[in-house]
């Protein structure tokens, strides 16, 4: 795997390794863990806030219901119990 530098301030440094110590983690796995955690918190972010303007949208709301509904009918296509 390749990799690269980046700057933190002195106090993240520290931050980063003591939290490193504390989790018996190397530095890079801290910042790479940490890293996935801030991506996914901001896909949850939109996602809320899309949903949200959903349901402040009327018509688009309705629209996706009757969306669900349709598709809900395929959910028995016929295969019987499994």
């Amino acid at each position: 795997m390749s990799t690269t530098t980046i700057r933190v301030s002195a106090r993240t440094h520290d931050m980063l390794r003591e939290l490193a110590r504390t989790a018996g983690a190397s530095m890079q796995e801290v910042v790479e863990r940490a890293v996935e955690q801030y991506r996914r918190q901001r896909l949850l972010a939109a996602t809320n806030a899309a949903y949200a303007a959903l349901q402040a949208d009327p018509a688009a709301l309705r629209a996706l219901k009757e969306e669900r509904a349709a598709w809900d009918v395929t959910l028995t296509d016929g295969l019987g119990e499994l």
